[in-house]
């Protein structure tokens, strides 16, 4: 058993649990309003690019699935200046992608535009339209700029990898989501191929099995190099990597993907603020919003000035106006955060429903999905009961608070990047 009293790497994972959960409106890109229904969560290019390659292919991930028949030429446009730029719009996962149809001008300011013809499932329009803009460089991409994978799940060589989970791959920049398909993504038990569904979002691709993993199989997972970013460049060579299965299945839902988001400990899109003098271990990092939205860590920046430090922090702090490649490094991450957020969000039939009518102090929690339509109060120590790869989601419309000098206490092996 391992109790945790103001553990840092522990409620990191209650943020990016708890919180999320309960961010929708708060966290909401500008130019969207946050309520219900779609919102832009990341494109690509970012607004105020420059130095574009010529041959991008632009992107706008939403936060939810939208209504591909309203993904098209007339709700997603391009313009350089007056006139309109023509292309072909596609619509994969979350993300749309405006193809144009030849390469873009050099040196030359584009805004792209997202309206509110598009909808989601629900029929939910954005808010108001969305609009960004770049400059592109004077050629497209050279040697040397190829995307690549930055991590996968399992990892490498892992063994005990439970049978029913889902493979995921996260790459180090946006890609074209047309290009990461059941074609290109594939998992296979020595010779034979295992069948199964691909699915791409923020910049982590996920291939879910048709059916439970074989116990005790030696599996290999496989990237094609018909997988490129959106300027079109491939990754450049096929990214391979082997697991083991165990004998067991995870209980509880299946995990949720945070991708890039899992590299901090506390990601937020408005700000973070601390009161001295308070522990983190592990990165944090804030974007869109800059860092004069980091209050009480009194930081110092790093002379590179890629990130900054705090007395309170062990690790590092990054923010969106620190210097390159700090700004696409957390729109990535915050793209993936999004994404997590809007899986665990719309995972329907919880197997608990207000539970404590949202009092869960004193309670053990099994695996399973909690949702609760009020706030969830922690008044007493809590704890948290199951096995190393089970999971546990929490929903809930309102806030989360804990009482002072409370604990959270994890038994029987349970992991809190699974919470």
């Amino acid at each position: 058993m391992t109790t945790h009293r103001d553990t840092p790497a522990l409620h990191g994972a209650l943020i990016l649990s708890f919180l999320l959960a309960a961010c929708g409106g708060s966290t909401s890109t500008p130019g969207n309003d946050g309520g219900s229904g779609a919102v832009l969560t990341s494109t690509n290019p970012s607004d105020n690019g420059s130095g574009i390659p010529i041959n991008i292919k632009i992107a706008a991930t939403f936060s939810t699935a939208m209504d591909p028949t309203t993904i098209n030429t007339s709700t997603f446009t391009l313009q350089q200046g007056a006139a309109a730029v023509s292309g072909l719009v596609t619509y994969s996962g979350l993300t749309a992608t405006f193809t144009p149809s030849s390469n873009l001008a050099a040196s030359t300011a584009f805004t792209a535009t997202v309206s509110t013809g598009a909808k989601d499932l629900a029929g939910n329009a954005l808010a108001a339209p969305f609009t960004w803009n770049f400059v592109t460089g004077t050629t497209g991409p050279g040697p040397g700029l190829e995307p690549m994978v930055t991590s996968t799940n399992p990892a490498s060589n892992g063994i005990g990898v439970t049978l029913n989970t889902a493979i995921t791959a996260t790459f180090n920049a946006a890609m074209d989501p047309t290009t990461v398909t059941a074609s290109t993504f594939t998992v296979q038990q020595g010779s034979v191929a295992v069948p199964g569904a691909v699915i791409y979002s923020g910049s982590t691709a996920t291939f879910t099995p048709t059916s439970n993993l074989a116990a005790a199989g030696n599996f290999t997972a496989t990237i094609s190099t018909g997988v490129k970013d959106l300027a079109g460049n491939a990754i450049a060579s096929p990214y391979s990597w082997s697991f083991t299965t165990g004998t067991t299945t995870a209980t509880g839902p299946a995990p949720v993907s945070l991708g890039t988001a899992g590299n901090f400990v506390v990601l937020a899109k408005a700000g973070i603020s601390t009161v001295p003098s308070s522990a983190l271990t592990g990165d944090i990092g804030v974007s869109p919003a800059a860092s004069t939205y980091l209050t009480g860590f009194s930081e110092s920046v790093d002379k590179t000035n890629i990130f900054s430090t705090s007395l309170q922090v062990n690790g590092k702090i990054y923010a969106a106006t620190y210097a390159k490649p700090t700004p696409a490094n957390l729109t990535a991450a915050i793209s993936d955060m999004q994404g997590a957020y809007t899986d665990a969000a719309g995972r329907p039939t919880p197997n608990h429903l207000e539970l404590g009518t949202g009092n869960i102090g004193g309670l053990t929690l099994a695996p399973g999905l909690y949702k609760w339509t009020s706030t969830v109060t922690i008044p007493t120590n809590v704890t948290i009961a199951g096995g190393a790869n089970d999971v546990w989601i929490f929903q809930t419309s309102g806030d989360l608070t804990m009482s002072a000098s409370k604990m959270v206490t994890l038994s029987g092996g349970a992991q809190a990047k699974n919470i």
